[in-house]
């Protein structure tokens, strides 16, 4: 079995000016991190997802660019095909589109977009992912299903990436796990997304190790085709591990332990969080590691160490 390479991505959420953003996305790149991704909020002061890419590629050469991850309530899956085919384009190749059912009850409550049951923004996700899909495929669609009716639609633009541009999905719960396996180059293991709205923060390595168990179990014999990521909660150096515990266990009310063991924290030295990652990679699989840019500054020694790295396991 080959364990597959490092990737990083850097999940930038803010932008004071245009410089200070290209700035980003040029550290981003001189470290290490293989692609700026931005989330799909419309609460909180984020930047807007497409023109805040564009920008950050065209400040680059190398570093790829994706969403992370378009919520599919908010926008019609055609378009969302000939934005991703018209980033791909423009950027020879560099965008990767990340996808989800939703879960930030906040975005639907303040724009008026129904929140509906998890069954229903599953089902319009599957047939949302099968019209890009192959509209990024060069295929012609047809689809009546349940929730889109498109006829005959001919993609408008066509990526340069082939067979298309890389899919990932994020998924915490049973349904989305299996669908992501089947269908994403990319699976993201989140949390799972309860049915009122937010998160339940089922952060333990045995619930993730759950999840990615699902994930192997659906995939079958493409599981060696999918490339698993988690989002980073936080990283903390040696010097904050125990105050950032404890901080932690009082806001979530769970003891701090918890944390040092989570794939969704780190802690400690660069040796020691390099020793934690290729741990995690060998017994879950994980190889690619997102990080919100307010704790870039502690991953980015990491960063600089591990990206493309690989390991032969015989």
């Amino acid at each position: 079995m080959n364990l597959r390479p490092f990737r990083f991505g850097l999940v930038a959420t803010e932008a004071g000016s245009s410089a200070a953003w290209r700035e980003k996305a040029q550290r981003a790149e001189s470290v290490g991190y293989d692609i700026l991704l931005v989330p799909d909020h419309i609460v909180g002061g984020r930047v807007g997802w497409a023109p805040a890419l564009m920008a950050a590629a065209a400040a680059t050469s190398r570093l790829r660019i994706g969403t992370n991850v378009l919520d599919n309530d908010f926008r019609h899956p055609a378009f969302v095909a000939q934005d991703a085919a018209t980033l791909d384009m423009l950027t020879d190749g560099r965008f990767e589109l990340g996808i989800g059912a939703g879960w930030l009850l906040a975005d639907y409550t303040t724009t008026g977009i129904p929140w509906e049951a998890p069954g229903v923004r599953a089902g319009r996700m599957e047939e949302a992912v099968t019209i890009i899909t192959q509209l990024l495929e060069g295929k012609t669609v047809t689809l009546h299903g349940q929730h889109y009716t498109i006829n005959e639609l001919p993609p408008s633009v066509l990526p340069v990436q082939h067979p298309r541009v890389p899919l990932m999905i994020g998924a915490g719960g049973p349904r989305m796990l299996a669908f992501a396996a089947r269908h994403a180059d990319i699976v993201s293991v989140v949390f799972t997304s309860r049915r009122e709205g937010g998160l339940t923060l089922d952060f333990g390595t045995a619930s993730v190790a759950a999840k990615i168990a699902r994930v192997r179990e659906a995939a079958g014999d493409r599981i060696d085709q999918i490339e698993l990521n988690t989002l980073l909660q936080g990283v903390y150096s040696a010097d904050e591990r125990d105050a950032a515990a404890n901080d932690l266990s009082a806001a979530l009310e769970t003891p701090a332990e918890a944390f040092f063991d989570s794939p969704y924290y780190l802690f400690g030295s660069t040796d020691e969080i390099v020793e934690t990652l290729q741990r995690r990679r060998e017994e879950l699989g994980i190889s690619y590691y997102s990080v919100f840019d307010r704790h870039w500054e502690t991953l980015n020694p990491v960063v600089e160490r591990l990206a493309g790295d690989v390991v032969w396991d015989a």
